[in-house]
């Protein structure tokens, strides 16, 4: 009598005994190949967008300000060196140091030549006979103020013009510090960095309060910065 040959032994071969008594691997039967589970095809649309990150912060969010900064509008194109003059703002001291310099060297010396030069001049003179004495003056009191205004004007174009050509006046250079503008750290044009110097009569009103007023304010500026839109940093 024959039996049907074993499935898993179709040759009729001896089998050896499995001593570890592990199941032989199952081999793959006769007939119909065996299906593969289906892969997953890409749905028709749209494509799947990754999933969002809990932790990632928005765009455009300052970590050292701690807030979300305004998207710029459409068009405009953000520079990328704005904001980058953040904690390295010149210190008050070094800030009177260059100011002093550059009074001395831009504004004492025209004031001196227009002192000397267009002073007026008081002569008295006594008459011996009659006992009397009569004074002359030389000179126009209104010519002087005149020179004295111009030798200001002197003075502050001197200093613009280091700082829009050069990125610092004589005092600034001494010192290591310059002045820039606050949104992209660049230096102003002639025009602005002069608008700036007269701004600075301004910083005399009151005490000169608002030369003192970089002690407390957050970015120290003075009045004249306020209006520029400028600040005072570290050369390096």
């Amino acid at each position: 009598m024959s039996y049907p040959p074993d499935p898993n032994n179709p040759y009729g071969q001896p089998q050896q005994p499995n001593p570890y008594g592990q199941q032989p691997p199952q081999q793959p039967g006769y007939g119909y190949p065996q299906q593969q589970p289906p892969q997953q095809q890409p749905g028709y649309g749209y494509p799947q967008q990754p999933a969002a990150d809990p932790y990632a912060q928005p765009p455009g969010y300052d970590q050292q300000a701690g807030y979300q900064q305004p998207a710029p509008p459409y068009g405009y194109q953000q520079d990328p060196y704005a904001g980058y003059v953040q904690n390295m703002y010149a210190g008050w001291g070094a800030r009177v140091v260059a100011r002093i310099i550059d009074t001395l060297v831009t504004g004492l010396i025209p004031s001196l030549i227009v002192f000397f030069a267009l002073r007026p001049t008081t002569s008295i003179t006594f008459n011996q006979t009659t006992g009397a004495m009569s004074s002359s003056t030389s000179g126009s009191l209104g010519l002087y103020y005149f020179g004295d205004l111009v030798a200001f004007l002197i003075g502050c174009a001197g200093v613009a013009y280091m700082k829009s050509a050069w990125g610092q006046s004589l005092g600034q250079k001494a010192v290591n510090i310059r002045m820039v503008r606050e949104s992209d750290g660049q230096t102003l044009s002639f025009g602005m960095a002069f608008v700036r110097e007269i701004a600075h009569l301004l910083d005399n009103i009151v005490c000169c309060v608002g030369y003192l007023w970089p002690l407390w304010d957050a970015k120290k500026q003075t009045f004249a910065d306020k209006i520029m839109t400028t600040v005072v940093t570290k050369a390096s």
